[in-house]
């Protein structure tokens, strides 16, 4: 048949069932994305004959006959042209990772003026997780932001992104390409006898088929962390014993994933159902089934099925509870919440002569190049992983779940191997926040002085311990020095369960743990008759005070005061619009706030190398991942800015171990305050050899001389930066930077929201958000960092639950039955900014990339108690839980 897309007649044959989106794709189409299978997300959206359709659910062959305009062929056929969204897009920068882009620009092409007027409405079938809306919005509404303030610069790769030439993981043409297929386990807990694979290798199309046998016998952690030991080693790439529905069993390769499927359908596997358990407290006690009996995998206690436990202390926690007049206590259950990033995890391993190579979406390349290497014992530089743009990650991507099979596949095949999860096991397989029950109890005298503060938490780990070491440790530390008190104690645990492992999420615990404290923090202000906002200024840590075991960090510079005033003067000044109409709606309004040091605690370096290219130009060189995380343009602009250009002449190469230096990963923060730190000094540097060799060349000293755009300044003399010495060669440096010593960033978020005590229906009326980022270097940049934060919170207090049944497998493993904002989902936050000045981040700033998330539920939660009198303690809020609380 033959297939009209953006005015080219292409050729092709798709196979039964095929659908366009796929066929697309065949065609070099990339900028058509998968994100669902289902029609859910919209990111595969074209227009056929001008009007959008979500092109997963048409078939290939409906579409002959028709004119199909893909993302590449929406600003007409003259190269280069951009079409009036396109360019929108751009001027708004209506995006971040960029995956879900296409389908977004697309979708709005076709709007009829009647249907821009409810955009809510009409843009629904559009899903986008890292925004939270507004930039969208603002581009549809042809509001600039670019250029519109100091700073606010476009980010390097926006004109590829709206065009869809930006290259994501599987947007790669690979002659000879296999296709991988995973079968999973049906049980929480089996024993495997054996697997069955002669009727899968007798699949037309199948390949090889791998199982445990062919595994690896190694145990190594999924998790990806600077030092391996922060994580315990307890999965095995395909294991005999699998412990969570789900769980992979075997992997089938075959010529077409059609073919792989049937492979995977024709496996026969003999299971032993071994005891199951679903709850973390009832896997604590004597006569649980153990799921780990692993010796030296640092495991803290076995046979209690216990991952990680900790305990801290100050002073006497009793004799501050005796002291105090006035004591509350909340308890919380915390669920489980998805990534849901927009492109699942993926991956493409092939062999370049007898080196691997690793195309990945991931966040680490650094560090899956090395558990790579470690696990089929191959050189450090007999592996390359590379990652092109990522679509997004919220920690999700911290993790080796595709990589390591892909790279079996390869390794014995000789031959290139994708593997590309779907939707389904997305939600089922990878991973999740940790679910907790956390506890939090204060006292506190009357006249409002903390004298005790108290908490117990205890963490789901799942099925394997992945990052719950790390989880448990960074939940608990910052937010016991949150308030000044002598007297505290905390205790938290981690145990394994028969259910989907849990992993690193944005907040990376401290959301859940922030939850319940904050909540009793208003509890115990409204027990003693004060102010809540009165109540925090008065016991919130200041500088100066003891930061107790968190020995590495320092006040490099303080906000909280600063966010605190900012928060409570915004709702003061306006409280937004006056609840709907009706005797059955109360108000309420709360707010809470965070503390998150600036990066992780178990190690983090990076290591950044500019060069003066022959032209003049600058070519950077940096490790960091780009999923929506902005690094990218903060490089830039920290390059740019010490060596006196614009940040478009700083050409930018990343994410590839062959030609990069180490960078830990673009996690815990740390993408600006330490790889952009490394960028910093490296700019520096090389500013100071520049300043040299211009003085060399014109006889004035270095000290008379100065960077302009383009040239060096040297007294009347302009050399251009061309015409120096060294210029494409010997002009060249390299810099390294780490995360010690950790600064603080903070939050505080304010909330006015309307109930329906008949209904259950909240309604947020206002919204108000300051951080503390230190000197904010791109204004657009970092409101729309805060903005999706506080959207993807809202998701988590409000919607987002993934549910797990008796069997323990998860039961809404799919966009439609997982509720993730949508447009009109979330409310427009007014975002407000500290005026800081950091001693440790790049010129002053500081993270701003995960922090926005921790105090936005406990504020949600906290109006809420404040509109109804009713606390409450396990999101989400959904509006039948809400009315069952308010009228049971």
């Amino acid at each position: 048949m033959i297939l009209q897309v953006n005015g080219m007649a292409q050729a092709c044959d798709p196979a039964p069932g095929r659908c366009l989106r796929t066929q697309l794709r065949d065609l070099g189409w990339f900028g058509v994305k998968k994100g669902c299978d289902a029609g859910d997300c919209g990111a595969c959206t074209v227009l056929l004959d001008g009007q959008a359709v979500q092109s997963c659910l048409l078939p290939a062959w409906r579409a002959e006959g028709h004119e199909v305009t893909t993302i590449e062929g929406l600003g007409g056929a003259e190269g280069g042209a951009l079409h009036p969204l396109q360019r929108a897009f751009m001027d708004a920068q209506g995006f971040q990772c960029g995956f879900c882009t296409a389908g977004m620009v697309l979708t709005a092409s076709a709007l009829t003026p009647a249907q821009r007027e409810d955009l809510p409405r009409a843009m629904k079938g559009n899903l986008c997780r890292c925004t939270g809306y507004r930039a969208i919005a603002d581009s549809l509404a042809g509001v600039r932001h670019v250029g519109a303030q100091p700073g606010s610069d476009a980010a390097p790769d926006a004109a590829a992104v709206v065009t869809g030439a930006s290259r994501y993981t599987l947007d790669a043409d690979m002659p000879g390409l296999l296709h991988m297929r995973l079968l999973r386990s049906p049980h929480a807990h089996a024993r495997i006898h054996g697997i069955g694979r002669a009727a899968a290798l007798a699949v037309p199309g199948v390949v090889a088929v791998f199982t445990h046998e062919d595994a690896p016998a190694r145990l190594y952690s999924t998790a990806r962390h600077e030092d391996f030991r922060a994580d315990p080693d307890d999965t095995r790439l395909l294991d005999d014993v699998v412990r969570f529905v789900g769980q992979r069993v075997a992997a089938v390769v075959a010529d077409t994933e059609a073919a792989a499927d049937a492979g995977c359908r024709a496996l026969t596997v003999d299971y032993e159902v071994l005891p199951a358990v679903f709850d973390p407290a009832a896997a604590m006690q004597p006569g649980a089934p153990v799921l780990h009996d692993k010796p030296g995998s640092r495991i803290a206690d076995p046979q209690r099925n216990v991952v990680a436990r900790l305990h801290r202390r100050t002073g006497d926690v009793a004799a501050g509870f005796a002291a105090a007049d006035h004591v509350a206590e909340v308890t919380c259950d915390l669920q489980r919440v998805q990534h849901a990033a927009m492109e699942t995890h993926a991956a493409i391993a092939w062999m370049d002569g007898d080196r691997l190579v690793v195309r990945s979406s991931t966040q680490v390349p650094f560090l899956v190049r090395q558990a790579l290497a470690d696990l089929f014992g191959l050189p450090p530089h007999g592996v390359r992983v590379l990652c092109g743009r990522v679509g997004g990650g919220f920690g999700g991507k911290q993790e080796m779940l595709v990589e390591d099979i892909a790279a079996l596949a390869a390794l014995r095949l000789g031959r290139p191997v994708k593997l590309e999860l779907t939707r389904e096991e997305q939600f089922a397989a990878t991973t999740t926040r940790h679910p907790m029950r956390v506890t939090a109890r204060l006292g506190a005298t009357r006249d409002g002085v903390l004298t005790a503060v108290q908490v117990d938490v205890v963490a789901d780990a799942g099925a394997y311990g992945n990052h719950s070491a790390a989880v448990l440790e960074h939940s608990c530390a910052e937010l016991m020095h949150l308030y000044r008190c002598a007297d505290t104690q905390v205790d938290g645990v981690a145990a394994y369960t028969n259910t989907v492992p849990s992993g690193a999420f944005r907040g990376y615990g401290l959301g859940q743990t922030l939850f319940a404290l904050e909540q009793a923090v208003d509890k115990l202000a409204h027990s003693l008759g004060l102010d809540p906002i009165a109540f925090r200024r008065r016991n919130m840590v200041r500088p100066g005070d003891s930061l107790g075991a968190l020995d590495d960090i320092e006040f490099g510079s303080y906000g909280l005061d600063q966010c605190l005033d900012l928060v409570e003067g915004a709702l003061a000044a306006d409280p937004g619009p006056p609840a709907p109409e009706g005797t059955e709606w109360c108000v309420g309004q709360g707010v809470a706030m965070a503390m998150l040091a600036t990066s992780p605690p178990f190690g983090h370096r990076a290591e950044s190398r500019l060069f003066l290219a022959a032209d003049g130009g600058f070519d950077l060189h940096v490790g960091t991942a780009e999923f929506g995380n902005g690094t990218s343009t903060t490089h830039c602009q920290v390059a740019a800015a010490v060596l006196g250009t614009v940040p478009a002449r700083i050409r930018l190469r990343q994410s590839d171990t062959d030609l990069v230096g180490h960078d830990t990963g673009a996690f815990g923060s740390t993408g600006t305050v330490v790889a952009a730190r490394a960028t910093e000094t490296a700019a520096l540097a090389l500013r100071e050899r520049i300043l040299l060799a211009a003085a060399a060349l014109s006889g004035h000293p270095a000290a008379e001389c100065r960077l302009i755009e383009g040239a060096v300044l040297c007294g009347n003399r302009a050399i251009p930066l061309a015409d120096l010495p060294g210029a494409g060669s010997g002009l060249a440096v390299m810099r390294k930077a780490d995360a010690s010593p950790r600064s603080l960033a903070f939050n505080v978020h304010g909330i006015r929201l309307a109930v329906n005590r008949g209904t259950g229906e909240i309604v947020i009326l206002r919204s108000v958000h300051a951080a503390d980022a230190g000197r904010v270097m791109n204004p657009m940049q970092l409101r729309g960092q805060v903005e999706g934060g506080v959207a993807q919170a809202l998701g988590a207090v409000l919607h987002e639950a993934l549910r797990t049944g008796g069997d323990g497998a998860v039961s809404n493993p799919a966009f439609r039955h997982y509720h993730i904002p949508t447009w009109a989902d979330v409310p427009r936050t007014e975002v407000l900014f500290a005026d800081t000045h950091d001693a440790f981040g790049p010129m002053g700033a500081k993270s701003m990339s995960e922090s926005p998330f921790n105090p936005v539920g406990a504020a949600l939660a906290n109006a809420l108690a404040n509109a109804t009198g009713v606390r409450f303690t396990a999101p989400p809020f959904t509006a039948d839980r809400v009315w069952a609380a308010l009228n049971g």
